[in-house]
C-alpha cells in the first residue's frame, strides 16, 4: 500500500498510520473499480464476489484502525509492521483470487518490505521481508487461474501488466527516495544548526563565567581608586581645573562601581526569570540616558513611531546589555546623534538605531553576529555576537542593514510576549 515516509519515531508513527489509513481507502476504492469494469472492459473473467468481499474486508479493518488511532491505537514499531504485514495479507488474497504469481501485479508485494526498510528497526524489516517471500512461494503453487483461452491475447495482458507494474514500481520507489533525501538533509541541517547554536552558547557561557570573574577582581582595584581619588577631592593645593578633573575621575569610577555591581545583580536568577515590566518608552529612556552618563561625549534622539499608548515590556538585562553593545557601536562607528527609533503594534515592539557613519562592513552583514569578527573589526566582534544571541533567547531577531541614504542601521525586532 502506498504510505509517507518519516523517520521512526513515536510521534513519525502516528502521523505515518494516519496516512497509511488515508491511502489505503483510496487503494480499496481504486482496486474495486478495477475489480468491477475489468471484466468488461478486458474480457478478463474475474471471481467478482470473492474479490469484492476481500476488498470489504480491508474496508473494514481500516475503519477500525482509523477509529482507533486517535483514542487507544499505540503507534510504535510493531503496530506499523502490522500494519504493513496486513498489507501483504490482503494483496496476497486479492492476487490468490486472480492469477497468484502469473498475476504481474504480484511485484506490488515489494513495497511494504522497502518501506519497513526506511522505517523500521532490523528485526521487523526481517519479518516483513520474510512473510512478503512466503506469500509470493504460496502464490506459485497456490491460485485460481484467470481462464484466458487466447495465449496471445493472455501474453500481451501480461505485458501490459507489467508495464503498470513498472511504472508504479519507479514512481514509488523515486518518490520516497526524493522524499528520503529531503527530510536527511532537513534533519542535517537541522543538526547543524543546532550544533551551531550549542557552540555559541557554550562560548557565551564560558565568556559570562569570565566577565562574572572580571568583575569580582575589578572591585578591589575600583575601591581604591575610588579611596584615591577621595583623598585628592580633599587636597586644598589642588587648582581648580584639577578639581573638576577629579570630580569627573570619582564620577566615572562610581559609575564602573555601579557597572560591576549590576553584573551580580544582572546574574541573578530570579531576576532573569521574572524581570520587572514597564512601559517600553519610558524603559527605553531610561536606558538612554543611563547610557548617556557612561558616554556623555555621545548624543542621540528617542522617535516614537507610534502614538498609541506604549505596551509593558519585561526590563530583561540580556535585552538591556544588547541595546546598549548596539549603542556603543554605532557611537564608536560616528560622532554624529545617533537616531533611536521606537514603534509597536499589537503583535511586536520593534528598536532600530542608526548612525551616520561607513556603514557596516560587507563581513559584518555576511556574519550577522552569528560568530565573532577578528579583533581588527572594531565594535562588530563579540559584543555583536553576544547581543544576537541574547536577542534570540528572547524570541526576537537581529537585522542589520546600510540604508541606501548612508550611514549603518541595526533592528530589533521582538514579540509583544518575549520567551
Amino acid at each position: 500500500m502506498p504510505f509517507s515516509y518519516h523517520p521512526a519515531g513515536a510521534t513519525d508513527h502516528w502521523l505515518n498510520l494516519r496516512r497509511l489509513v488515508a491511502s489505503r481507502w483510496l487503494v480499496l476504492a481504486t482496486t474495486a473499480l478495477f475489480v468491477m469494469i475489468v471484466p468488461g472492459v478486458l474480457d478478463v473473467p474475474l471471481p467478482q464476489w470473492p474479490l469484492l468481499g476481500i476488498i470489504a474486508a480491508g474496508a473494514l479493518f481500516n475503519l477500525v484502525v482509523g477509529w482507533r488511532l486517535p483514542q487507544s491505537l499505540t503507534a510504535d514499531d510493531a503496530e506499523f509492521a502490522r500494519q504493513l504485514l496486513f498489507d501483504i495479507a490482503l494483496l496476497s488474497a486479492l492476487l490468490f483470487f486472480s492469477g497468484g504469481a502469473t498475476n504481474p501485479l504480484v511485484s506490488l508485494l515489494l513495497p511494504p518490505v522497502a518501506i519497513a526498510a526506511l522505517a523500521l528497526p532490523g528485526r521487523f524489516v526481517v519479518l516483513v521481508g520474510c512473510v512478503a517471500i512466503l506469500a509470493y512461494s504460496l502464490l506459485m503453487v497456490e491460485y485460481l487461474p484467470l481462464a484466458i483461452a487466447d495465449a496471445t491475447r493472455a501474453t500481451r495482458l501480461h505485458l501490459i501488466g507489467m508495464w503498470l507494474t513498472f511504472t508504479v514500481s519507479a514512481a514509488m520507489i523515486g518518490w520516497l527516495i526524493l522524499r528520503m533525501t529531503r527530510l536527511i538533509r532537513e534533519r542535517d541541517a537541522a543538526l547543524a544548526a543546532a550544533r551551531e547554536q550549542a557552540l555559541r552558547d557554550e562560548r557565551i557561557t564560558a565568556m559570562g563565567t569570565l566577565a562574572a570573574g572580571a568583575a569580582h577582581e575589578l572591585g578591589t582595584p575600583l575601591a581604591t581608586m575610588a579611596l584615591v581619588a577621595g583623598e585628592m577631592a580633599h587636597d586644598a593645593t589642588l587648582s581648580p581645573e584639577s578639581r573638576a578633573d577629579v570630580a569627573l575621575l570619582r564620577q566615572q569610577i562610581g559609575i564602573c562601581k555601579d557597572i560591576v555591581g549590576s553584573l551580580a545583580r544582572r546574574a541573578d536568577a530570579e531576576r532573569l526569570e521574572n524581570p520587572p515590566q514597564q512601559p517600553v518608552d519610558r524603559w527605553l529612556d531610561s536606558l538612554r540616558q543611563r547610557w548617556h552618563a557612561v558616554r556623555p561625549q555621545a548624543a542621540s534622539r528617542l522617535v516614537l513611531g507610534s502614538d498609541r499608548p506604549a505596551p509593558e515590556i519585561a526590563a530583561d538585562p540580556r535585552l538591556e546589555q544588547a541595546l546598549l553593545n548596539l549603542l556603543n557601536n554605532a557611537a564608536n562607528a560616528s560622532a554624529q546623534p545617533l537616531e533611536i527609533r521606537l514603534a509597536w503594534s499589537s503583535t511586536g515592539i520593534d528598536i532600530e538605531i542608526r548612525d551616520q557613519g561607513p556603514g557596516f562592513p560587507e563581513p559584518v552583514l555576511a556574519l550577522s553576529g552569528r560568530s565573532e569578527l577578528p579583533p581588527h573589526e572594531a565594535g562588530s566582534g563579540v559584543g555583536l555576537m553576544l547581543t544576537r544571541s541574547a536577542i534570540e533567547q528572547l524570541g526576537g531577531r537581529l537585522i542589520l542593514l546600510n540604508p541606501d541614504d548612508g550611514g549603518a542601521l541595526a533592528r530589533i525586532e521582538l514579540p509583544r510576549t518575549p520567551r
